[in-house]
């Protein structure tokens, strides 16, 4: 049969994290779902490759706390459905200034969610291997660890593919024809038509939505991925150093890192910035300067790493002005609904994310307070929904 005679039920076009867990998610409910990817699998010019990822619990925001808490659920199901380990609990410590705080530890006490919170002496006896200033504070994520990225995955788009997913590579959409069987061109020639469609395009969502006569407001921006070499092995493995969040970091910008775990004796230390990037040409970016940053901010605050990056890789982070994701349908096509912005932190929120899209396919009204992920939240006279904090 022809690829324009099949009907699916739902097309996701774009086979990173986000689009692999809403098509696994909408398999598992029965719908026939189309998986399209427009660069041969696996590859590294996206948002979802790499080893590793942070989760937690941890977030100023009690939506993302109450979402994780079910989102760690579904992480737990897919690992028994795939056989493979994708987390590894070892923590999450979140520092900053006293009031950077509140707001995360009203999160985490309004949704239940383990923790305590750690007094400068006690970070100081309990992390030797940190040094912060004196006027920092801490909270412990319990539930905070790692998300074995690579592997989750291929876990996802395996499953999908047993629930009688289909799963196309090098299939890139370059036309969307709506109407109530909304049709899509690839640059290889093939046609395929779908009842529903999903773009989770990650840093491309922008140049295909034009062809709906809709835009974004979207900067993709190149993050470097920096590894700095232990002095002392085994310093900053997983059970002396747990996953690490500061919330004003360098300049007031967040930085993150995990333990020794990907690459031997090597801890991965990111700004959570970088230049704002065409993310076909990523490579002309200047990143000079977010090293620089890093750099510096190593050297004064973890004195067992090598303060010289050995490795950098590249990662691409999609960003909303507010940094929240949109979940919604097109304003224009029903049919067509749009996952886009996870601004670095949707990772962790994937298997939600995938279960949130399949509800709106299938008419059903999402748990969670949709408001927050509208794209009209941004029109003029809009509520931005960080007022509901």
């Amino acid at each position: 049969m022809a690829t324009e005679d099949i009907i699916y039920d739902v097309i996701v076009v774009g086979a990173g994290i986000e689009g692999s867990a809403t098509a696994y998610q909408l398999a598992k409910r029965g719908q026939s779902t189309l998986l399209l990817e427009q660069f041969p699998l696996p590859h590294c010019r996206g948002s979802s490759h790499g080893q590793t990822r942070i989760t937690r619990r941890a977030y100023p925001q009690a939506i993302y706390s109450a979402m994780m808490g079910q989102s760690f659920d579904e992480w737990a199901i897919l690992e028994k459905e795939s056989g493979e380990k994708l987390y590894r609990n070892c923590g999450t410590l979140v520092v900053s200034p006293p009031p950077m705080l509140g707001l995360v530890e009203r999160g985490l006490k309004v949704n239940k969610a383990p923790y305590r919170s750690l007094t400068v002496p006690e970070l100081k006896s309990e992390f030797p291997n940190i040094t912060l200033p004196d006027d920092y504070v801490a909270l412990y994520d319990y539930q905070g660890g790692i998300l074995h990225a690579d592997k989750s995955l291929i876990a996802f788009q395996d499953q999908f593919k047993k629930y009688g997913g289909t799963l196309r590579d090098g299939e890139q959409v370059n036309d969307v024809i709506p109407g109530d069987i909304v049709t899509l061109k690839t640059t290889t020639g093939n046609l395929f038509k779908g009842r529903n469609i999903i773009l989770a395009l990650g840093p491309y969502t922008n140049n295909l939505l034009a062809k709906t006569g809709l835009q974004l407001p979207l900067k993709p921006i190149r993050v470097p991925v920096l590894y700095w070499k232990e002095k002392v092995a085994g310093m900053y493995s997983s059970d002396k150093f747990p996953c690490y969040i500061d919330r004003t970091g360098s300049e007031g910008v967040s930085i993150y890192g995990l333990p020794a775990l990907e690459y031997p004796g090597l801890v991965k230390m990111c700004l959570h910035d970088g230049p704002v990037v065409d993310p076909n040409k990523r490579e002309v970016a200047d990143v000079s300067w977010v090293r620089d940053r890093m750099m510096k901010y190593v050297a004064q605050t973890f004195p067992w790493l090598d303060p010289v990056p050995a490795i950098e890789e590249t990662c691409i982070y999609t960003n909303s002005p507010d940094t929240h994701l949109f979940l919604d349908r097109h304003p224009k096509y029903e049919n067509i609904i749009i996952a886009a912005g996870f601004s670095g932190h949707g990772f962790k929120l994937a298997p939600l994310v995938g279960k949130i899209l399949s509800d709106l396919v299938q008419g059903k009204t999402p748990e969670y307070d949709m408001d927050w992920f509208k794209i009209s939240r941004f029109d003029k006279g809009g509520e931005n929904p960080s007022s509901k904090l």
